[in-house]
């Protein structure tokens, strides 16, 4: 009994076994599959079974699944009886591999847009059975797309100025490229398509200005650009002008130009001369003679005349309207009488203006040169002159410290003798300059030896005060002097002397001054 149930077991663990041992699909992966694919491009429907053990597929069969629930037989594989195609879908699929059993991939040639669906691919095996993959298919079509300019003329009210159109599915998104000020308004129709209209105020500036509209779908990498430029009609606008200058008579080769302007183009050009100014419904004649029209210009083909003084009139047409210009045409003398006297004026006082500006900033660089040259000399002179007074200055001091002796040594016979030789010399400085000598500079008489002079050391004893009569300010001075004049020369001679010198002790001292250099009366530096 324990023998027949282990039999049991054993072989219903090799059923098991079995049972559990088979293949699998390789792709897809899983049981239901989503895929896209775009109209008018091969589709592929991937269905890969691998096999395993003595497991081998028999048939493989691709089916698509009907709106009311039924199948659609598409194509179907054997393995010993080839492969067969039904329906509609003959000759538009086929297995990606030539051999089906191992790879049943589906190829649909040029897919459309009734390709889309849902997708079996049904496997059967021996000995293990059916095995299924289902796979939906959805078919983009990209989008086919167009672009309606509109002529429009200046003046004209708000309205379309371009329409852009796509078909595509899913449906497309449209949108506009451009700096003009203007609205749009996108609009979707029936069959996967859409429209959007761009709507302005025509202006002449607007002519030719960037309109692009694009175009964006998901089957696209990018947005996709038709390229336009709006188109505005507006008249003329005239204008004459004369590239040869000022016209003179003589002058070859003269012309005018009429510049019509305006969109479209202009094609008529009428040239009319008046010669006089016109009037109101007056009627222009016939061109000069030797005058003719080339296109857009009056060329005169021999040399002007005065006689072809006048207003030209050109008249300018287009599909639009019309523009007028006249042109007052002056013919001078002579070639000099075509410049303008007043521009001529005009010209020679701004040189001359020029000219004297020049001058003036010259003449002031150089008075200003001149006075800094100047003043820089003087500087230095007086430089040199202050040196040269402080030298004298000091000289003077020298003297006068030299001249009045402290040495007690000098004897009292020298010393009247020195007082006796300084009267002398000073009564003849008065005689040489017809001065008084009470009126002879203090400088002169310091350097002669007349002045205060201290008292005879060596003749006086010690506590004894000075001799009135040797050292009285005005004592040399008052001597053989007996009028009026003299006292006054005495007086200031002794002011001059308490200005210079002062009493300290009993002897007379010269007072401190910046320039003075004092002498010890050993003959050392004070």
């Amino acid at each position: 009994m324990e023998l027949t149930g282990q039999r049991a077991k054993c072989v219903a663990l090799l059923l098991l076994t079995a049972v559990c041992v088979k293949g699998d699909f390789v792709e897809p992966l899983e049981l239901n599959t989503s895929l896209r694919s775009l109209a008018e491009s091969q589709t592929r429907l991937p269905c890969h079974y691998r096999t395993e053990g003595d497991e081998k597929v028999v048939q493989v069969t691709w089916y698509k699944d009907l709106p009311d629930g039924n199948k659609d037989q598409i194509i179907t594989a054997h393995c010993s009886d080839g492969h067969t195609e039904f329906g509609r879908y003959s000759g538009r699929v086929r297995f990606e591999s030539s051999s089906p059993t191992e790879n049943s991939a589906l190829l649909i040639l040029s897919t459309e847009e009734s390709d889309e669906g849902s997708y079996t691919c049904h496997i059967s095996t021996f000995p293990k059975g059916n095995f299924e993959r289902h796979i939906a298919l959805t078919v983009w079509i990209l989008p086919i797309f167009s672009l309606d300019p509109v002529i429009l003329v200046e003046g004209q009210s708000f309205r379309v100025a371009a329409t852009c159109r796509a078909v595509g599915r899913p449906v497309p998104r449209l949108s506009w490229d451009t700096d003009l000020p203007g609205q749009f308004q996108n609009r979707t129709n029936e069959g996967w398509s859409v429209s959007s209209y761009y709507s302005l105020h025509p202006l002449r500036s607007m002519n030719g200005k960037k309109l692009d509209c694009l175009v964006w779908h998901p089957g696209l990498e990018g947005p996709r650009r038709i390229s336009n430029q709006l188109v505005v009609h507006y008249p003329p606008d005239a204008t004459i002008s004369t590239p040869s200058g000022h016209l003179y008579v003589g002058m070859k080769n003269a012309e005018l130009v009429c510049d019509g302007g305006g969109h479209p183009k202009p094609q008529n050009i009428t040239w009319t001369w008046y010669r006089h100014q016109p009037v109101c419904c007056s009627s222009g004649g016939a061109l000069p003679d030797g005058a003719s029209v080339v296109g857009e210009k009056l060329v005169f083909a021999r040399p002007l005349r005065v006689n072809d003084s006048g207003v030209y009139e050109c008249v300018v047409k287009n599909s639009v309207g019309l523009g007028k210009a006249e042109y007052t045409l002056t013919v001078k003398e002579s070639r000099k009488a075509g410049f303008p006297a007043d521009n001529l004026l005009l010209i020679i006082i701004g040189a001359s203006a020029a000219a004297l500006v020049v001058v003036l900033i010259t003449v002031v660089l150089l008075v200003n040169r001149y006075h800094r040259q100047r003043n820089k000399k003087l500087e230095m002179e007086l430089s040199e002159k202050m040196v040269e007074i402080n030298s004298f200055s000091r000289q003077a001091s020298f003297r006068r410290l030299n001249s009045v002796s402290t040495d007690p040594r000098v004897q009292a016979e020298d010393y009247a003798l020195l007082r006796v030789d300084s009267r002398t010399k000073n009564s003849q400085m008065s005689l040489d300059s017809g001065l008084p000598s009470s009126l002879l500079p203090l400088k002169a008489q310091q350097d002669e030896g007349v002045g205060p002079r201290e008292p005879d050391l060596g003749h006086q004893k010690e506590g004894d005060s000075p001799n009135e009569e040797d050292w009285a300010p005005t004592q040399a001075v008052e001597e053989g002097q007996e009028d009026d004049d003299g006292s006054s020369s005495s007086y200031q001679i002794s002011e001059a002397l308490n200005n210079h010198f002062y009493y300290s002790n009993g002897i007379l001292r010269p007072k401190p001054h910046a320039n003075a250099i004092l002498l010890h009366p050993r003959g050392q530096l004070i």
